[in-house]
């Protein structure tokens, strides 16, 4: 099994009455990437979100940090891969794949505002694998 060691990651807001779209854009999404080979793709909703104290300060929480309203949902999201090489050569399949298939999502409508959305690569220095 390889180890992961680059992880692509996401936070972002969806509305409650779109999260059964965006479940199936990210079900769509999850079979592109690993088609390509990404080691593990996961969405995960928020479900905990109120921050605990923590030493005596409380950390912000993650709908404060993405000002989400009481009607909207953060959602958690990672792709693995093994290095950042690796996401790299994933990505850039499932790019060239997505712009072949552009004519049938030009009138999608996203279920969530891409400008909400924070994304990240990130370098693994501590794994519990």
């Amino acid at each position: 099994m390889e180890t992961t060691k680059y992880v692509d990651g996401f936070v972002l807001v969806v509305p409650k009455d779109k999260a059964e779209a965006y479940i199936k854009m990210a079900n769509d999404g999850k079979s592109l990437w690993m088609k390509h080979g990404a080691l593990a793709y996961f969405e995960c909703r928020g479900d905990d979100l109120v921050p605990k104290e923590m030493g005596g300060a409380k950390p912000l929480g993650f709908k404060e940090l993405a000002k989400a309203s009481d009607d909207e949902d953060v959602w958690f999201s990672f792709i693995t891969y093994a290095s950042k090489e690796h996401r790299d050569e994933v990505n850039a399949k499932v790019l060239e794949e997505m712009g072949a298939q552009a004519d049938a999502y030009k009138d999608m409508i996203m279920p969530f505002e891409m400008n909400r959305m924070a994304y990240g690569g990130f370098a693994v220095e501590v794994s519990g694998e």
